[in-house]
């Protein structure tokens, strides 16, 4: 996703005054659902019944928290630190942008490179991630840069924080969460996407157990989501957009509900126009990226489904008494 400053919507002193949820379970997030996910009727006594889904993985009732990065304007952002923090807050998904190393691990980074926010020995720790190991990257402090930038809110605690690859992070939260995950790309050449599936499917998250839309795959790219789609059908996509400065045109639109079911707009290009010509395309709206409460006010008030924020705790604190996220069936969407 792209970097969307560092804009503090309260003081050091308030922020920390908010009373945090505590752990994991005890999150109350509710998820998107886009589409009604139905079970067949079973025929006799040897069918299987599907389990009821965790009641934090209920079809939301108010529009999206989308944790960017994590918690990342609290903790170094694409650190476990940042994700448990999102989570604690009650964010509804928590995002993860992915890289890949030279030995084909994907590893959660923002950057296509390591000299913002990692700290270590030169030959590791710095230049492209594409051109390094993962055990180079075992050498780098992915917390002290956040320390350095933001004293208000540095932590002796994020001295040292590891890389997280995305096999570490599935196997940290497993199912009990949702994963919003951007495939950093310029076209279907990366080589993420097959490895992406492949874990997804061995952590159990693509055969749309939850019913819920439990993994939302985003890019910026077509062609990548297309191949995502062609790998896993059952994968919800959405398609990010970059800045324009200018509305996104219905026929852009029309385009996009072939493969996805949603789009990913900066903030700026959002207006109520634009949520509904999607909304009658069944498409969802997830702008990005979000910090300022006058700025969520607006975009919550002309419809969106939810959005991307370095505080949920902040959007958590506005979006009460707004809709719930868009609902359509297939059939609806066209698809």
């Amino acid at each position: 996703m792209g970097s969307c400053g560092a804009q503090r919507a309260e003081d050091a002193a308030s922020r920390g005054g908010r009373i945090r949820i505590a752990g994991l379970l005890a999150v109350w997030v509710l998820a998107v659902s886009l589409t009604g996910c139905g079970g067949g009727d079973g025929e006799d006594v040897a069918t299987t019944t599907t389990p009821p889904v965790d009641e934090a993985l209920q079809a939301p009732d108010a529009p999206v928290v989308i944790a960017h990065r994590g918690a990342s304007g609290d903790a170094p952002e694409h650190t476990f630190a940042a994700y448990d923090l999102a989570l604690e807050q009650g964010a509804d998904y928590v995002e993860q942008d992915l890289q890949l190393t030279a030995d084909g691990v994907l590893v959660a980074l923002h950057d296509a490179t390591l000299d913002r926010t990692a700290r270590g020995p030169t030959e590791s720790c710095t230049g492209a991630v594409a051109t390094k190991t993962i055990e180079q990257l075992r050498e780098c402090d992915m917390g002290s840069w956040f320390n350095e930038a933001y004293p208000d809110r540095a932590d002796p605690d994020y001295v040292g924080l590891a890389i997280p690859t995305m096999e570490e992070i599935l196997d940290r939260y497993g199912t009990d969460v949702r994963y919003y995950i951007e495939v950093k790309s310029s076209g279907a050449e990366s080589g993420m996407e097959e490895p992406l599936v492949e874990l997804l499917t061995g952590s159990g998250l693509v055969d749309g157990g939850s019913g819920f839309r439990q993994v939302i795959v985003q890019s910026f790219s077509p062609e990548s989501l297309r191949l995502v789609r062609s790998l896993a059908p059952e994968l919800p996509l959405v398609q990010l957009f970059v800045v324009s400065g200018d509305q996104l045109t219905e026929a852009l639109l029309d385009d996009v509900v072939a493969y996805a079911v949603g789009i990913g707009p900066s903030s700026v290009d959002v207006d109520e126009a634009l949520v509904e010509a999607a909304h009658a395309r069944c498409l969802a709206v997830h702008p990005y990226t979000v910090d300022d409460p006058t700025e969520m006010v607006r975009l919550l008030d002309v419809g969106v489904d939810g959005m991307f924020t370095n505080v949920p705790d902040v959007l958590l604190g506005q979006r009460a008494g707004h809709r719930a996220p868009l609902e359509c069936t297939p059939e609806a969407a066209g698809r």
